[in-house]
């Protein structure tokens, strides 16, 4: 029998990146068995769904490319065969009635206001083999027994889970390892109904630098934000393939295709997984260089062509043509684009306080430094080799090697100390009288 996995999200908040890479890896896992991947929609939560939330779930996933074979199935539309399996446990002494005070109600039938909780046998082992974590045994006198039915007459999320895996054959439940402790009580309710067991893995936590499970009070852990940061959805899944599964040759950056012909679930690690937002840029600027410049132009154009802090008259689509080849590579998200041209577009650089205490901290020296360099360009060549000539010549009047002259010059023309190819950038987007001006300028302001 060909392996069933699914995708079984509830709409009650944003994807969490701990969600969407149980996504990926449930569909890693049917790519890779060629078995089928299921999306089920958990909305059993009548008071905390919202239908808006369920759209931008299925719009993101499809961002991210994890396309389904079956669904979005909605939990929802199955109430009527949750409450056929709760008024059969009632009937066959499984579960019992009980009142808001947890006390028990003689009776075997489901009734308004009184909620039902499963019994659990006493002194019986559970044992199962995760696929991640090994054998994993509980002992029911260690649990206590479990409501499955809401006194408002709404399933609860283990009996829906229990039943809904069950009618749907899935053979492998792939989930966060926070929900290992609810497995004993699904696996009783399935043998109360005579359901066969899926095969469980259950993949590590993330947590962040302090090594503390990612929380959305202390870190960023919506995909909706990593996409409005300008990160790449093929980036991402590149990435969160890597939180707790590792490829056998050690490459780390590769196409999702690739990674579904090596990725065993077998192979995922127990371990805690770091979401590393430094590694993650990498990978990031990593398939940013690798854009086509035409790929590479339309994906930018939302950061570039929405709002901005230039004037949208002021911008120049041929100047940032020429800019995107001197930029790309140096990017780690597309929201970084912005700043490495906004100077072109505004009359005055925005100064980046930092960058001018670092690099005016002699003023007499930066202002004998821009002097020279603005008398050298009054009548020369404007071209890249020859406007790098000059600063070095300009740099060595006052004894700065390259490197420590163009620093001022750079923030004097861009506003930062960190930005494209200065020379280039000068040459073949910027007019002599612009540089001068802003030249006259910043020694104006020393």
């Amino acid at each position: 029998m060909k392996p069933r996995v699914r995708f079984a999200p509830s709409p009650t908040g944003f994807l969490h990146v701990g969600s969407a890479r149980t996504a990926l890896f449930n569909w890693l896992y049917a790519r890779a068995t060629g078995g089928s991947y299921i999306l089920r929609i958990e909305d059993t939560d009548q008071e905390r769904n919202r239908p808006e939330l369920t759209e931008q779930l299925l719009e993101e996933l499809d961002w991210l490319g994890l396309d389904w074979d079956e669904g979005p199935i909605y939990q929802s539309e199955k109430l009527e065969r949750h409450r056929e399996v709760v008024q059969t446990f009632l009937e066959n002494g499984f579960a019992y009635l009980c009142d808001d005070e947890n006390r028990e109600v003689e009776g075997t039938g489901l009734t308004e206001g009184l909620a039902v909780r499963f019994r659990m046998p006493q002194n019986k082992t559970i044992s199962f083999n995760d696929l991640v974590r090994g054998e994993v045994v509980f002992n029911t006198d260690d649990l206590e027994d479990f409501v499955i039915w809401r006194s408002n007459g709404s399933p609860m999320f283990l009996l829906a889970n229990a039943v809904d895996d069950a009618d749907m054959g899935i053979t492998h439940a792939i989930r966060g390892e926070d929900l290992l402790s609810g497995v004993p009580k699904v696996l009783l309710l399935l043998d109360a109904m005579g359901a066969q067991h899926p095969i469980y893995a259950h993949l590590p936590l993330l947590v962040n630098e302090q090594r503390k499970k990612l929380s959305k009070r202390r870190d960023d852990v919506a995909v909706g934000d990593y996409r409005e940061k300008g990160f790449l959805p093929e980036a991402m899944v590149n990435y969160l393939a890597l939180l707790g599964w590792g490829p056998p040759d050690g490459v780390e950056i590769r196409s999702l295709a690739e990674i579904v012909e090596i990725f065993s679930i077998e192979d995922v690690n127990k371990a805690a997984a770091f979401f590393d937002i430094q590694k993650f840029e990498h990978i990031n600027s990593s398939y940013l260089r690798n854009l086509s410049k035409e790929d590479f132009m339309e994906r930018v154009e939302p950061w570039i062509g929405g709002e901005t802090s230039w004037p949208k008259e002021n911008f120049d689509p041929e100047k940032f043509s020429i800019m995107a080849d001197l930029i790309q590579e140096k990017l780690r998200t597309l929201s970084d684009t912005p700043r490495f041209v906004d100077f072109l577009f505004l009359d005055t650089p925005e100064i980046d306080e930092n960058s001018w205490k670092k690099t005016m901290k002699d003023p007499q020296t930066v202002d004998t430094l821009l002097g020279y360099v603005a008398g050298s360009f009054e009548d020369c060549a404007w071209e890249t080799d020859v406007l790098k000539h000059l600063v070095t010549k300009a740099g060595e009047k006052v004894d700065l090697k390259l490197g420590k002259a163009q620093a001022p010059l750079r923030v004097a023309v861009t506003g930062r100390t960190v930005g494209p190819p200065l020379f280039e950038t000068m040459a073949c987007c910027m007019t002599r009288e612009e540089v001068l001006k802003r030249i006259s300028d910043t020694r104006k302001s020393l």
